[in-house]
């Protein structure tokens, strides 16, 4: 799978027309422990840049933005039950929603690791 990231601190993990998506673990640690977390419903479409997602902490809300163009096809529900599964493991089990890719070429825009690692030291 081929994992990408935005300024806004989401990564994206592509698998064919599929992305998965998540907040980096960098995000997590700034909000501190997650209390509440709302996700998009299956079949929304959504928009590159578009706010989607929910994440709140005992710091601050933030919101979660969908780093690429698409149909929501699944959201995980366990985070929704359990808001801390993101603080424990933000970049596997904890991802947020999968999207179906309607525009290949946005993911070419995304930071590889390297870029992002740069952008938050």
């Amino acid at each position: 799978m081929d994992r990408k990231f935005t300024p806004d601190h989401e990564w994206v993990s592509i698998d064919g027309d599929i992305a998965t998506v998540g907040i980096t673990d960098y995000a997590q640690s700034q909000l501190g422990d997650l209390v509440f977390v709302e996700l998009p419903k299956t079949g929304r479409a959504i928009r590159k840049g578009e706010a989607v997602a929910v994440v709140e902490s005992v710091k601050a809300a933030s919101d979660v933005y969908s780093p690429l163009t698409g149909e929501v096809v699944a959201v995980n529900e366990g985070i929704v039950a359990d808001p801390a599964l993101v603080n424990s493991d933000p970049e596997q089990s904890a991802w947020m929603f999968k999207v179906r890719l309607t525009d290949r070429a946005e993911v070419e825009a995304l930071m590889d690791e390297a870029a992002y690692r740069q952008q938050i030291t």
